[in-house]
């Protein structure tokens, strides 16, 4: 049982990173180029023992707009857009493919969007097929895919399955209808039941589910029912999301009315109240936001200290080159990140011009690197053991961190951390701030280099 009290949190709530990279985004810059990222791929592929590829596509397209949404999504229902769109993937993959060891083996493969699902079965099988043929697969790569029920008919699952896919991820946000309507995404709960029920019978081997807190009218009763039929249909995974309002990033969460959003210390109670229901079901709570049940393969990465974070989430293979293909989408090698351009006019041209699409990136120093093993591992393990740093990196790390450690006297009093000679650890009530204890230790922050907008951690 994960038991919570609430009482001296509300005073951490503060824009901060939700550090699926470090540096987070807002450090990539035009600077980097197109000719960058192929300068690496191309010192990447050379040499034995490469690290195994995890291949990440983006497919934008929607067919109605949620108002909570933040990712890079299109709406349209323009079949012929598509179409093209998934033409300039391929293009992306000729080009790509020409440049990484044709040996080198794909461990994890996702599809995201947008709706990839919005795709009709004969595109996903189209699409995937094409994927199949250009790269080698290991036996147990995880190939998963994210769908959106309400326009789903099994003959899409059934593309997925046919073509290698073997895990779900799918969008609840909250069954309650009143929720739903303020939001835009009217999904019953027989149509979520109904996909469910399809992924098994067709033999996919997990399944997440998507819950979202902080949306309009939401209150701990309403969504304790909500999390007890999450219980009832018993996924594999689940994901619980705090909504990060940026109508300044994001246009469309404009049309949800702040005075709609349930208060910071609500959405605490909510939270609270989803954690201990559902570590009281069995399922173990996985880094800042994740939930599983304690044979799944997060679970056990958890426990083995070999959970990782990317810009999927938390994820079990740690050290995976990171491709990623599509508008938007963002690569991640050893040292750099690139991404993708952002329309599809721009990854078009990209494209005809025979090079990769890369509209900026990010080449990481040598303090990028230690701050990110840092800040990765408070995600992840909720631990620091200093001495193992300090032998990494070659540094004192009191001397290096002075200025993150002197920041935590109220975190240690308010029993969030404990912080010894040795090391840090996050007690269970600091792993809801964990973005908070993780900015101590963010080099921009303290360098007062970071002028990004975030969401509010709480």
């Amino acid at each position: 049982m994960f038991e919570i009290d609430l009482t001296k949190f509300k005073k951490y709530d503060k824009p901060g990173p939700r550090y699926t990279s470090y540096p987070t985004a807002p450090q990539f810059n035009e600077n980097f180029t197109h000719e960058d990222y192929l300068d690496e791929i191309v010192k990447t592929n050379y040499g034995e023992n490469l690290p195994d590829l995890s291949l990440y596509f983006h497919l934008p397209y929607c067919d109605t707009l949620c108002y909570f949404c933040g990712c890079n999504m299109i709406i349209t229902r323009n079949r012929d857009r598509i179409k093209e769109y998934i033409s300039y993937v391929k293009k992306e993959i000729d080009l790509l493919r020409q440049y990484l060891l044709p040996d080198r083996k794909v461990a994890q493969h996702h599809w995201g969007g947008g709706t990839p699902t919005h795709l009709s079965p004969d595109e996903i099988n189209d699409l995937a097929s094409y994927i199949n043929k250009n790269f080698q697969f290991k036996p147990d790569a995880e190939i998963s895919c994210e769908i959106d029920p309400r326009e789903l008919t099994k003959a899409h699952l059934e593309a997925l399955r046919n073509n290698g896919f073997n895990r779900i991820s799918m969008g609840v946000q909250d069954f309650n209808e009143k929720v739903q309507k303020a939001v835009n995404r009217i999904q019953p709960e027989d149509i979520t039941r109904q996909t469910v029920n399809w992924v098994r019978e067709l033999g996919f081997h997990s399944i997440n589910l998507d819950l979202i807190y902080g949306l309009p009218f939401q209150t701990v009763e309403t969504f304790s029912d909500t999390v007890d039929k999450i219980i009832d249909i018993s996924p594999d995974r689940i994901a619980v999301f705090n909504y990060a309002h940026v109508p300044w990033m994001k246009k469309h969460m404009a049309l949800i009315h702040p005075e709609d959003i349930p208060a910071p210390e609500v959405k605490l109670e909510i939270l609270k109240m989803t954690i201990e229901k559902l570590t009281s079901a069995g399922y173990e709570f996985i880094g800042m936001d994740h939930f599983a049940k304690p044979n799944d393969e997060l679970a056990v990465a958890m426990r083995e200290k070999k959970l990782y974070r990317n810009f999927q989430g938390y994820s079990t293979n740690a050290g995976a080159d990171l491709y990623a293909m599509g508008i938007t989408s963002i690569s991640q090698l050893k040292n750099i990140y690139a991404q993708n351009y952002k329309t599809e006019k721009e990854y078009y041209s990209a494209l005809d011009d025979e090079h990769l699409p890369t509209a900026k990136g990010y080449r990481l120093t040598e303090d990028d690197h230690l701050r990110r093993d840092v800040i990765m591992k408070l995600m992840c393990n909720f631990e620091l053991d200093f001495e193992e740093i300090e032998s990494k990196y070659n540094i004192d790390f009191k001397k290096y961190f002075a200025w993150g450690l002197s920041n935590l006297n109220e975190m240690i009093d308010d029993e969030l951390i404990e912080l010894t000679d040795k090391g840090l650890k996050v007690k269970n009530m600091g792993r809801m701030l964990i973005r908070n204890i993780a900015m101590n230790f963010d080099g921009y922050i303290e360098r007062k280099e970071d002028k990004a907008k975030y969401s509010r951690t709480v």
